[in-house]
Parts: structure tokens; sequence; C-alpha cells
């Protein structure tokens, strides 16, 4: 028996309680929750290796406009913050059989995203996004400042939310449906898309006012309300939440072990009442996995297919991750789609170029 709990009490008129039999002698202990740390391992993993690409870039495109031969190759890794031109190449690929030449690791690394969504729900978000890791870094922030977590009531709170989704359909609208065959192809073939990956370096290098207090708005309004840019407006956190639906990995609660404590619902980062529910399908779980590390009843909650079938492991959670994202890289350098075919000569041209009109969007 789990002497640390105190009994439920359960209401059964205005004026008499009565008190719940406390969990039953079967009820194992949990252990102390590992995902936390192995989730800081994974994230300051995929934080690091996303700096040391951005390093690279840097030094890649400064003395390109130096007019010298760069010391280091320029990382495919960084197409990874061209979500748009990935979709326009995947439309592409899917309409004509083609896989462009120009940003190949986007489509590739887009592919993977979409993949783990399906498989492990938002893991992207908690495990491997930069913003999604500055996010929680401000959401700890948040709760040193505040006694507890100050989220928007929920009448607020749901119609905020719908933002990043009317945002993604204005963007899969214009590329998915507006756009055609030629329509696709201009764009992958424009001045524009082959340095998209360098005007998206300038335009944070050399950030205007505006967009620099934009950034600076965000960071506070993430200070008072938890994962404001992740919650409220990201266009990518929507698609992968919507297709979080589907995945057959989900976070399920075993009442006929689960002692009510509430824990997991108090640590929930996205606010999901895990406490209430058989089964986690809401589009704002990440899979942080912080539920699973504040439960005290050993097996109350899982990430599993059924209630009763095929449970994953914590540590083999990140692991899957790692193993997908692994895969989708070693295949993508082995059939050459990896790295793009613009030659140092053509980058230098553009470079030179890059204030022309077309050049702009």
């Amino acid at each position: 028996m789990i002497s640390t709990y105190p009994p439920k009490r359960l209401k059964t008129s205005r004026h008499l309680t009565i008190q719940a039999p406390q969990p039953s002698s079967s009820i194992v202990p949990g252990k102390p929750g590992h995902a936390r740390p192995l989730r800081r391992w994974v994230q300051w993993g995929f934080f690091l290796l996303v700096l040391w690409i951005g390093i690279q870039f840097s030094i890649f495109v400064f003395q390109l406009q130096q007019g010298k031969t760069p010391i280091v190759e320029r990382p495919p890794g960084v197409e990874a913050f061209l979500p748009l031109s990935a979709l326009i190449s995947l439309k592409y690929w899917v309409m004509t059989g083609v896989l462009n030449s120009i940003h190949p690791a986007s489509v590739v690394l887009l592919l993977f995203i979409l993949s783990i969504a399906l498989l492990l729900k938002r893991s992207f978000c908690s495990w491997i996004c930069p913003v999604g890791f500055v996010s929680e870094a401000l959401y700890l922030l948040h709760k040193k400042l505040f006694d507890r977590p100050r989220f928007l009531p929920r009448w607020l709170d749901y119609p905020f939310r719908s933002l990043k989704y009317l945002l993604l359909l204005f963007f899969l609208k214009g590329i998915l449906i507006d756009m055609n065959e030629p329509a696709l192809k201009a764009f992958i073939d424009s001045p524009y898309n082959r340095v998209a990956d360098i005007k998206m370096l300038l335009f944070f290098a050399h950030m205007s006012e505006t967009t620099l207090w934009t950034l600076v708005i965000l960071m506070l309004l993430s200070l008072l309300t938890p994962h404001f840019w992740c919650r409220f407006l990201c266009p990518y956190g929507a698609l992968l939440g919507a297709l979080s639906w589907m995945s057959p990995f989900k976070i399920r609660r075993h009442p006929a072990v689960c002692v009510d404590c509430g824990n997991c619902s108090r640590v929930c980062p996205a606010n999901i009442r895990v406490h209430r529910h058989r089964a986690i399908i809401s589009d704002e779980c990440h899979s942080c996995l912080q539920c699973l590390d504040s439960c005290p009843v050993r097996g109350a909650l899982t990430v599993s297919l059924t209630r009763k079938k095929i449970h994953l492991k914590t540590k083999l959670y990140p692991a899957l991750i790692i193993i997908v994202f692994l895969i989708f890289i070693g295949v993508a350098r082995w059939t050459g789609h990896w790295k793009n075919s613009i030659s140092l000569e053509e980058y230098r041209y553009h470079i030179k170029h890059l204030n022309e009109p077309e050049y702009g969007h």
C-alpha cells in the first residue's frame, strides 16, 4: 500500500462525504522518472548540431562575400529552415517523380519530421526543435517568476490556438491548391529559391528594427503565457499537431492502477488534463513524457499502441527518434539526394546580385 497518498474524498450529498478505499496493495510504486534527463541530452545534442550548422554556414557565406574560396563546405542541414521550399519541392516530386537538386535536403528533413509526427506525435517540438528548446527555457523562467504556470483561460485559449491552423491553411492553400506544375518549377528554379538559405541568414544577421522588436515581443509574451509562439502561432506545429492525431503511439492512462493524484496534469507544459483521459489524443501533446516522470505508480501511464499491447519503454523513445533521423540522412546520402548541385561559381554570382529585384520574394 502507498501510505504517502491520502484517501480520496467522494461527494455523496451537500453535507455528507465518504472516504474512498485507499489504493490496493497490488499497486507498485514507480521508480523516479528518467525521461527528462534523456530528453535534455537529445535536446542539447540537436541544439548544438544546429548551432554548428549555423556557424559553418555563416563562415561559408562570409568567405564567399569576401571573394574567397570557403574553407568549409556548405552544410546541407541548413535547409531544415526552408519548410516552404521543402513543401513546394515535395509536391513537385509527387507530381513529376523528380526530386530537384536545389534544396534536396529540405525535402528529406521535412519527410523525417512528418514521419516521426505520424509515429511519435509532436515529439519533434519537444525533443528536436531549437525554437521549442528556447521556448522551454522561457517556460522554466516563467515558472520561477510566478508561483505556478499561468495559462490563458480555456475560453480564450481555444480561439487563440486556432490562429496557427489558419496560418497553416493559408500556406497549404497557396502551395497545394493554387500552385500548378509550371508554377512549382518556376519557383524551384528561381534565383530567390537558389539562395533562400543565404537570404534567411542575412535576414537575421542584419535584422531590421521591426524584426528585432517582433522577436522581443514574442519572448515577452512567452514569459507571460507559456509557449506563446509554439501554442498559438507556429504553422509547423499546427501541421505536426494535425498529423499527430493519426499517431498509433499515445500516452495512455490505466484507471485500474491510477490513484488520481493529478501529478501528470500539474506538470504538463501543454496544460492537458492527463488524469481525466484514458488516451491523450490532444494535438497539443508534445510527447515530452513529463507526465510519465511524475507518475508515482508503475504502469499507470504508458506510451503504447493500446492499453494492453506494445508498450514503448522510455529509453527506447529517444532511440527511435535518433534511429529514424539517421536512416533518413543515410538514405539521402546514399542516393545522392543530400547535397545540392549549386557550384561555388554560381554562388559567387548570386551573392553579387542579391539586391536585384529577381532575388526578392
